[in-house]
């Protein structure tokens, strides 16, 4: 088949964080598909470049229809905001092949990395992911709020620096706030907690606390909450987890 199809991440929302490799893939792209707001980040690159641009609940049918046009010939991206294997586009485009026309299988399908929202906001702070870490994501549009509760109770009896991904919505907004009262049960209250809101972007915003005095009411769709290890620790106005295993003093 002639088309091909190649899902790549805008990375956290500066032009500069968008990686060259992503940039050459849409500058290629003849059909570029996504969530409008992500696709709006995207410079027009090319006059006859089509967009398709959908809602946020729909990955599956977004990923079937850049398959099916793919299929057609057409050269299409798929476009994340972020890196697009982060709770992202491509894992939707896979399990879409997977459960497909098996025609699909057969398809030229590439994925190219980008700069996900926790190291975008890992690196307004300073180094809190420096030893082992995790990503939760809070959102149970796609799993059951009991796997959130049984993955978070797990990352914090291991001590993992623990990165939270959609920490509240309109929808849910209490759910924050459940995961807070819910780690405090597991970790001691001076844990520190960064609330990072529009990380990589020029309106970039840093509240530092710490777990006992977590406000859930500052968070958005636009933060990243990272919640730090028995380790990690300040340095003047930066926040790190050493690599070692040494004990916060």
């Amino acid at each position: 088949m002639s088309g091909s199809l190649v899902v790549v991440g805008t990375g956290p929302g500066k032009p500069e964080l968008m990686t060259p490799a992503t940039s050459a893939a849409l500058a290629r792209a003849t059909d570029l598909v996504g969530y409008g707001p992500y696709l709006d980040r995207v410079p027009v690159l090319r006059v006859d470049q089509c967009r398709h641009a959908s809602d946020n609940r729909v990955e599956l049918d977004r990923a079937r229809h850049a398959l099916e046009l793919a299929a057609s010939g057409r050269q299409v991206a798929v476009v994340s905001g972020g890196d697009p294997g982060v709770f992202a586009m491509a894992a939707a485009v896979f399990e879409a092949v997977e459960a497909g026309d098996p025609v699909w299988r057969s398809l030229d399908i590439r994925v190219e990395p980008g700069v996900t929202a926790m190291l975008a906001a890992a690196a307004e702070v300073g180094a809190p992911l420096g030893g082992d870490f995790c990503a939760i994501s809070l959102s149970d549009n796609l799993k059951t709020w009991a796997t959130i509760e049984r993955r978070l109770v797990a990352a914090a009896e291991a001590d993992f620096v623990i990165a939270l991904y959609n920490p509240a919505s309109k929808a849910r907004p209490h759910q924050i706030g459940q995961a807070f009262e819910l780690l405090r049960t597991k970790k001691k209250q001076e844990t520190p907690v960064l609330f990072i809101r529009a990380a990589g972007t020029a309106e970039a915003r840093v509240i530092s606390t710490t777990l006992g005095s977590a406000d859930p009411s500052v968070v958005d769709m636009r933060t990243l909450v990272i919640i730090g290890a028995s380790t990690t620790r300040q340095v003047g106005r930066w926040i790190y987890t050493p690599r070692g295993e040494r004990s916060a003093s």
